[in-house]
């Protein structure tokens, strides 16, 4: 059973300033609770509808009913488990290789969509601008998959961090870029992707030494634009291939 202030807190926890109170988040699915539990993360407690395979001690498993889980969930359509697990604590971590940057990057789908993209591409470093929306968002946490674990996130002011880096070269993407397909593309530096509705803004773009875009390739040229995480999906998969 739930009890009141349980269900108290894992409501908070799908807000932003809860959670850095608290220093805890949410998961939901088995599949993802297993992802998190494997990479370490301390598991506070785990509430599921029904016996669940993932292994974790018993004592943090509570058996809990539908509807009780419909109270709690953060998902449009309840999952049968939902897990609280603890923020880890940040660890310095030199940035180097390749390096994708978000520059305000507001959905909490794209932003995990982002992730498992990192992943899948090998990118280990992941820099956002303090607008960027928190990775610790349940809907981005369960849009990860797991892949959270294995990129390292963190939160910086963009145009110092891009200064820092300003000997190597910074990628921007942009409606009147050179196209990406006739670039070198090299192993190491910055990528940098923006807004959903505004793109790249102006005080990153002056930071940006090499324009580049995804050419349009049907025939009428009406599509405005690609979603940001379509857009980094093709991005990615140019440099991997360069690489």
């Amino acid at each position: 059973m739930v009890t009141k202030n349980q269900i108290k807190l894992i409501k908070s926890l799908q807000q932003k300033k809860y959670r850095k109170q608290h220093q805890l988040f949410l998961a939901e699915g088995v599949k993802v609770i297993q992802e998190l539990v494997n990479s370490n993360l301390k598991l506070q407690q785990l509430f599921c509808t029904e016996a669940v395979d993932i292994k974790v001690d018993p004592s943090k498993v509570v058996l809990i009913s539908d509807s009780d889980l419909s109270k709690i969930t953060a998902l449009n359509t309840a999952n049968n488990c939902l897990a609280i697990f603890e923020i880890p604590q940040a660890e310095v971590k030199p940035i180097n290789g390749l390096v994708l940057v978000l520059d305000d990057v507001r959905d909490p789908g794209n932003m995990g969509t982002i992730i498992r993209l990192c992943d899948w591409f090998g990118i280990r470093h992941l820099v956002c601008s303090p607008q960027t929306v928190d990775v610790y968002n349940p809907k981005v946490i369960q849009a990860t998959m797991g892949s959270v674990t294995r990129v390292d996130v963190v939160y910086l002011d963009l145009p110092v961090f891009l200064k820092e880096k300003a000997h190597l070269p910074i990628f921007g993407t942009f409606m009147d870029g050179q196209s990406i397909y006739k670039q070198e593309l090299p192993a190491e530096g910055l990528i940098v992707m923006g807004n959903e509705a505004n793109g790249i803004s102006a005080e990153i773009e002056s930071l940006v030494n090499q324009r580049i875009a995804i050419p349009r390739f049907g025939d009428l040229q009406q599509t405005e634009s690609l979603n940001v995480a379509m857009a980094t999906a093709i991005v990615l998969s140019e440099f991997s291939r360069a690489n």
